[in-house]
């Protein structure tokens, strides 16, 4: 980790933090830090400063911490992203959080199969673990907003034209006849769809709210390596 993310209830008072388990031994096994050594630190939703290491063993990290300094910009996108296989979800949320994506809608699409909306990853802990890597990758503090939307149609109609009021409307398509624009500097609304690519059906309901499809080429990529690839290009 490049920022230790810290939460409110880790501070003992105003000025000191105490620490356990994963975060402990990060600093333990791959810092290797010593009594006296400042690591780069920041408080969710708030300021990144530093922390210097006061107390440390196998037991418990305690760090006097100074917050100085705002955490960086964030991307103005919404990514509307159908919702990956189990396996890969992990790897796109870290990715797109790391990158700085504002909020994240994960939506349903006809290649979406029904049994990923009952997968373990979507549930409290395991949904805001790869949100919380991404965020100390990136040595950022403000986790994106995110929005479960299983339901594709009543999404589209009732919602969407609120979401991307105001934006550039996108969505990634592999036979767009249009390629990815690049150096935009406005709000972006992102739509990117399952492996295969959203169904023509949905692909009208999007263009009916504005959305533009677009291509990276010929090649079909991965979603996990499509998201940060897109999100490189339009910035």
């Amino acid at each position: 980790m490049n920022l230790i993310l810290l939460f409110e209830e880790d501070f003992v008072n105003d000025g000191l933090v105490r620490l356990t388990g994963r975060r402990l031994q990060h600093v333990l096994e791959v810092h290797r830090a010593e009594v006296g050594q400042e690591l780069c630190v920041g408080l969710c939703g708030g300021m990144i400063g530093r922390g210097r290491v006061a107390r440390l063993d196998k037991d418990v990290l305690e760090m006097e911490v100074v917050l100085e300094r705002q955490p960086p910009p964030k991307l103005p996108v919404t990514l509307l992203l159908a919702l990956p296989r189990p396996p890969v979800f992990k790897r796109v949320l870290l990715a797109a959080t790391s990158m700085g994506v504002a909020r994240i809608v994960l939506m349903n699409s006809a290649r979406v199969e029904k049994s990923f909306w009952k997968s373990r990853v979507l549930a409290g802990d395991n949904l805001q673990e790869p949100l919380v890597l991404g965020l100390e990758q990136a040595r950022d503090t403000v986790l994106p907003e995110v929005l479960l939307r299983p339901r594709f149609r009543p999404l589209v109609e009732d919602e969407l034209p609120e979401l991307c009021a105001g934006t550039t409307c996108l969505v990634a398509h592999p036979v767009a006849a249009g390629p990815c624009p690049s150096g935009l500097s406005g709000p972006v609304t992102l739509a990117i769809g399952p492996e295969g690519g959203f169904i023509p059906y949905e692909v009208d309901k999007l263009s009916e709210c504005g959305f533009v499809p677009i291509s990276l080429g010929e090649r079909i990529l991965r979603v996990e390596t499509a998201v940060p690839a897109v999100l490189s290009r339009l910035f």
